[in-house]
């Protein structure tokens, strides 16, 4: 804090309209208006001792920067969960807010003569507005998503919109509690600018550390954004209720206690109905057929179907993970190319549905599979689920299948070298940004090495005919990387949700209809073909597999560069 002998900078007197008319700071603070429970020296009558006052604005913008921090990080979940992991739309929320917080500012200069009344104001608004941005947006994503034309991009619009709202609202509580602390007492402006930037850091260190690890996984995204506008609103309006309640009109007391009052309903409702409001939202994203909807340490699992004869459908975080219409297409085409040669042991990378480590099981000779799946909580339902374990044919409760919980790539750093005969990675779409490592030159070198001796790698890469670049990308990966490939793609997925990084509803132009994959050595080029000794299959022949070779090698995009760890090539 400020010695409280600071001297004040020189400079003319600086004066402002109050309740009682203008008030004035320099020599006349220790005059007649410095009367009552606050200190001689203060600008304005305060309820209670100087330095108290000064503590408790500080405290203030505490809490508000922990929440605006909040509003932030809440907009940008909102715009990977809802519309798609994509770092250039992240890119835009942040970048959009932080110019409109400089907006904001320069904006909120001319409310400096009505400091008290401004920021409580501001502070209703942004709680009101950041408070219900989560149950807006996910609220027009579900209703309006699929309306296309005019309206296809709606949502994104929308998001953007919210983070220029908050972002202003934001942008203008500093310059305000800057007036607010300087009639409390006056000082020099670095150390009141040193006083608010300390608390407002702080602040948003708190609120940055407490959305993952508070907010998020206790309460969720729609809960956690309404207590954080609840407690913004109460904070803002005590501060100027309470500290500055001389500085506002009785009038002005009247409106600001009634706006907060509205607020604090508004978002108290929204909070008793939010479970009803989630079962609606997902009815109207997945039909009416949701019957499971957890959200785990890692994501949000949901499984529809899977009675009465529908199919089965796993989404994560709102991505299609397998439809069972046509989850039996994709696994055998992963799976069956990679098992001709020795198999005894295999490693699954991602797969923790079990559906990968099905088909591996359906060949004799196999001893060992491990299964490195980073979710628990699809792991758990693959096992406990009745539908999801009779789909999998309970492969994951196998005594030769090995389960193990961690991340892929961690887990290949410390992996046995030439442990394994096959390794299939069955992982997200590359264009997923938590999925681009792995989808790198590193990771791949890692999987070169617990490769034995003729051994084979097959690896998911997306849709061939949507994303041809991607899927080349990676072809082009697995080559720095010192392996051999030969790419193939199977078409027959069934329309609907996409599985790669954009989210769109069922009917949406860019669903994928093709999936493509590549099989890579280390010291021979591969050739996919079906192990004559291994199970008969419904999808997949040696003639099929020779023509998708065919049409996979027909998109090609030569010339591409590997993807690495600083540098990731795949579109989002």
């Amino acid at each position: 804090m400020i010695d409280r002998q600071a001297p004040v900078p020189p400079g003319p007197a600086q004066t402002w309209d109050g309740p009682d008319g203008p008030r004035a700071d320099g020599p006349l603070a220790d005059g007649p208006l410095a009367d009552g429970p606050g200190d001689a020296g203060s600008v304005v009558p305060l309820p209670v001792r100087q330095g108290t006052g000064r503590w408790l604005v500080l405290a203030g913008v505490f809490v508000c920067a922990a929440c605006g921090l909040v509003y932030e990080l809440e907009l940008v979940a909102l715009a990977t969960y809802l519309m798609g992991d994509s770092i250039a739309q992240t890119s835009v929320v942040l970048s959009v807010m932080v110019f409109a917080m400089g907006i904001g500012s320069l904006a909120a200069k001319r409310l400096r003569r009505h400091a008290a009344a401004g920021f409580g104001a501001i502070e209703a608004a942004l709680a009101l507005v950041g408070g219900g941005s989560a149950m807006a947006l996910y609220a027009v994503f579900a209703w309006t998503g699929d309306w296309g034309g005019m309206w296809a991009d709606g949502p994104r619009c929308l998001l953007v919109a919210f983070s220029l709202a908050t972002g202003l609202l934001i942008g203008a509580e500093v310059p305000l509690l800057m007036e607010l602390i300087q009639r409390i007492r006056r000082q020099d402006a670095g150390g009141a600018v040193a006083d608010l930037s300390a608390a407002d850091y702080v602040g948003a260190l708190v609120g940055g550390l407490a959305f993952p690890f508070l907010l998020l996984p206790v309460l969720g995204q729609l809960t956690g954004a309404l207590i954080t506008g609840a407690v913004n609103a109460v904070v803002g309006g005590a501060l100027v209720l309470g500290l500055f309640r001389h500085d506002l009109s009785r009038p002005a007391r009247r409106l600001l206690l009634t706006a907060n009052i509205c607020v604090l309903t508004l978002l108290a409702s929204a909070a008793v109905l939010v479970d009803d409001f989630g079962r609606a939202a997902r009815h109207a994203l997945y039909g009416a057929d949701v019957r499971v909807a957890v959200h785990t340490d890692v994501q949000e699992v949901l499984l529809t179907g899977g009675r009465d004869g529908r199919p089965l459908n796993l989404f994560l975080d709102g991505r299609l993970r397998f439809s069972g219409r046509d989850e039996l297409r994709y696994h055998e085409a992963l799976v069956h190319p990679a098992m001709t040669g020795r198999h005894a042991r295999v490693l699954v990378l991602g797969g923790g549905d079990g559906l990968a480590a099905r088909e591996v099981l359906r060949h004799p000779g196999v001893r060992r599979v491990d299964v490195v799946a980073l979710d628990p909580g699809v792991v758990r339902l693959a096992r406990t689920d009745p539908a999801l374990s009779r789909l999998n044919a309970r492969s994951l409760d196998d005594p030769r299948v090995h389960v193990v919980t961690a991340d892929a790539f961690d887990w290949l750093r410390t992996a046995p070298t030439a442990a394994y005969d096959v390794v299939v990675s069955d992982l997200p779409h590359p264009g997923i940004t938590a999925s681009t490592k792995l989808y790198a030159q590193e990771f791949y070198g890692l999987a070169r090495q617990v490769l034995a001796p003729g051994g084979r790698l097959v690896v998911h890469g997306g849709a061939v005919e949507s994303r041809p670049r991607d899927f080349w990308t990676l072809d082009a990966t697995l080559r720095a990387a010192g392996l051999r490939t030969t790419a193939y793609r199977v078409r027959g997925r069934q329309a609907g949700y996409a599985a790669g990084p954009d989210r769109r509803p069922p009917g949406g132009a860019r669903a994928h209809r093709d999936w493509g994959f590549v099989l890579a050595a280390d010291r021979h080029t591969p050739r996919p073909r079906l192990d004559p000794a291994g199970p008969r299959l419904r999808t997949l022949t040696d003639a099929s597999l020779a023509a998708d070779v065919r049409a996979a090698e027909r998109t090609r995009v030569a010339g591409l560069p590997p993807s690495t760890l600083v540098h990731p090539r795949y579109s989002d």
